[in-house]
């Protein structure tokens, strides 16, 4: 039974940072990328499960809810793509989504029998068994190419650049959208690949339903409940990267959305992330730490995080306050982060006593003053 969350100790707060560096976009890209696309397991949270019956229940977990029925495309569709080239979309028979949340939105919105390929990220059930195109975490344009796609969706971080030019060379319709960074963009991203399929309606229906659900997952904050400070954590074992999230980390709208405060960007960490330090988490000093559930894997389980330098020394650390969630949904930003903020409540709160993204929540007490 984990124990409430206690307030911060001020005085572990007072440390300044002495060590901070930056990742450039496509660093940080390809770290995502690869907490998406390697290890699993039972994230090592304590919960009693045998890896075998976490992989089961997480493997079961994992799918996208498409809505009712099958739209009929409203064809042809003239859209900006985010390069600034204008793109006619005339067939949506053969999609090849770039990211696994592209992907993600493709199959809520009822199209995924058209989706013929997945990239590295697509971890979902339903696109488990489509075929690859990507050779570690690069586009593969004669991977996409072979498979005479009608339609490739990509985001502005897709690359390498020579691969996507290669394919809109092809003569393929190519439409690349900006990343989704916050919750404020999850309907116009919704809106945005509704209108490239030509499927609007879909598109309002679903994103109806997205925010139906995440005022939902709002509502099971507890109204007494203090604002416990969060740290976001990105942790790769295997090769050693330890890092403490800031501003740009892309967590800070789910964690304020919880109730919670992002401990990295209220310590001043205003870009994405920093080198893990004693100081740097003493100046955070928080609460509770939320990792992706690979990562955590990589380094242990829980007992292999708190011997990270100062980590056991935080509040979080002390009291074993370990918040993991899925890395294919953690900082997706579509229609199922709903279901990312409905965990992370349950697990800073203890509101329901489940998790419905693989991690382990509270069972005693909520988080803050009662």
């Amino acid at each position: 039974m984990r124990t409430p969350l206690r307030p911060s100790s001020p005085a572990a707060r007072r440390s300044p940072v002495t060590a901070r560096f930056r990742l450039g976009a496509a660093l940080l890209a390809a770290l995502v990328l690869a907490a998406c696309g390697t290890g699993g397991g039972s994230g090592g949270t304590g919960d009693g499960a045998t890896p075998q019956r976490s992989a089961s229940a997480a493997a079961h977990r994992d799918r996208v809810e498409p809505l009712p029925g099958e739209p009929s495309p409203e064809l042809p569709a003239r859209v900006k793509s985010a390069d600034g080239h204008t793109v006619t979309v005339r067939d949506v028979s053969r999609i090849v989504p770039l990211t696994g949340s592209l992907s993600e939105l493709v199959f809520s919105l009822g199209l995924g029998d058209r989706v013929v390929a997945k990239d590295v990220t697509a971890t979902f059930a339903q696109a488990r068994k489509l075929p690859l195109v990507t050779r570690a975490h690069d586009v593969s344009a004669e991977n996409v190419l072979s498979l005479h796609p009608s339609l490739v969706l990509a985001e502005s971080t897709t690359g390498p650049a020579e691969a996507i030019e290669q394919i809109r060379e092809a003569g393929v319709p190519l439409v690349i959208l900006d990343p989704a960074k916050s919750l404020d963009d999850v309907a116009p991203r919704i809106h945005a690949v509704a209108r490239t399929l030509g499927v609007p309606g879909a598109g309002d229906a679903l994103a109806r339903r997205t925010e139906h659900r995440l005022a939902a997952a709002r509502e099971k904050i507890p109204a007494h409940a203090d604002h416990p400070r969060v740290a976001f954590l990105y942790l790769r074992g295997t090769a050693s990267v330890y890092l403490l999230g800031g501003a740009e980390s892309g967590a800070s709208s789910l964690l304020e959305a919880a109730g919670a405060v992002d401990a990295g960007k209220e310590s001043g960490l205003r870009k994405d992330f920093t080198a893990i330090t004693s100081e740097a988490l003493a100046k955070a000093a928080p609460d509770a730490i939320l990792v992706m559930r690979k990562g955590l894997d990589s380094v242990g389980g829980v007992d292999g995080l708190l011997k990270i330098p100062g980590v056991a020394e935080t509040p979080a650390g002390l009291d074993r306050r370990v918040v993991s969630v899925d890395d294919g949904v953690l900082l997706n930003y579509g229609p199922r982060t709903d279901e990312v903020l409905a965990t992370l409540v349950d697990q800073l709160y203890g509101t329901s006593g489940t998790d419905r993204q693989g991690g382990t929540s509270g069972k005693g007490g909520k988080g803050g003053k009662g």
